[in-house]
């Protein structure tokens, strides 16, 4: 895997493709983001609101989320309000972990603790800039090797399981 430099000096693994999605609020802020996620990877897979006539975040989230389960992604970006319905939404499938990091501390440690897949970001509460700073430290994250984090996010696994039967 190639790496590429953010412009906060950050080495993001060159991916494939990533997924991208909004709702009609997130609309304002998708193609800024898109730009951004296109500069570390080969595809961005689009989704969602084309425009600011409203949509239903569930059914957002839940395309977006397909391109996880389907092995097209690792990760997701799903662009909402406030960032709460996109991440209510991806959580419900199983095998999802979706954070809502509206600043870049939160944005890395949920990757590097939680193996978070899908960042969630609130376009009312966030401007571009921090927006593009948070999507760069989810990308350049990676999940902790440490056991006791493994540990949790194995018992995270198997609440999914246990929800599934």
């Amino acid at each position: 895997m190639t790496e590429t430099l953010s412009a906060r000096g950050l080495e993001i693994p060159r991916r494939a493709a990533i997924g991208l999605a909004c709702d009609h609020a997130g609309f304002p802020m998708k193609r800024f983001i898109r730009d951004v996620l296109a500069q570390h990877c080969d595809e961005v897979i689009e989704m969602g609101a084309t425009s600011e006539e409203p949509v239903d975040f569930p059914d957002v989230a839940r395309s977006a989320i397909g391109l996880i389960q389907s092995g097209k992604v690792e990760r997701v970006v799903l662009v909402c309000g406030t960032g709460a319905g996109a991440c209510i939404a991806a959580n419900k499938i199983a095998g999802i972990r979706a954070a809502v990091a509206n600043d870049t501390y939160v944005a890395r440690q949920c990757v590097e603790h939680d193996n978070v897949n899908v960042l969630c970001i609130g376009g009312w509460i966030i401007g571009p800039q921090i927006a593009a700073d948070v999507t760069r430290a989810f990308l350049a994250a990676e999940f902790s090797t440490e056991p006791h984090f493994r540990r949790r996010v194995e018992k995270l696994a198997e609440m999914d399981r246990q929800r599934g039967e």
